[in-house]
């Protein structure tokens, strides 16, 4: 089946959902800014537990991080998302929710082949890329000073 361009777009709008921006764009909002508050809460939680601030930022990144995948393996994060949309995608819940989702998909595969293997699916570029950034960036401030 060949379609033209107006023929596809047709098909497009006559099937698509229409957004509706002035009530997502607020959940999106609310739901995204609640996660970024937990993890101030976090972070303020554990600087009175005694850390020191950058070990609490970083206490606080692997708490987000696990809390993120328990919630995408028992289905929570999905509900969410259906709701807060783009609000999930705050950069580190996101990431590991990226990271588990393939690897829940395909566990039937087996551990190697099925979860080993599909983690990084999504998740690979990025680390890819941000690795090649960083590296990039640390040459760069090597080479014309640290100002």
């Amino acid at each position: 089946m060949s379609l033209t361009e107006s023929e596809y777009d047709a098909l497009t709008k006559r099937y698509s959902q229409n957004s509706k921006p002035w009530i997502n764009v607020p959940k999106a909002f609310l739901i995204g800014g609640g996660i970024c508050a937990l993890g101030q809460g976090l972070i303020e939680g554990y600087t009175r537990l005694g850390l020191p601030a950058d070990l609490a930022s970083g206490a606080c990144s692997m708490t987000l991080v696990v809390l993120s995948a328990l919630c995408t393996g028992l289905g929570i994060y999905d509900q969410i998302a259906r709701h807060a949309g783009a609000g999930t995608l705050v950069p580190i819940t996101g990431f590991a929710n990226a990271m588990v989702s393939p690897a829940l998909e395909f566990k039937s595969e087996g551990l190697i082949l099925g979860t080993g293997a599909k983690m990084f699916a999504i998740a690979g570029p990025v680390l890819v890329y941000g690795i090649s950034a960083s590296v990039l960036y640390g040459l760069i401030r090597f080479l014309f000073g640290q100002a």
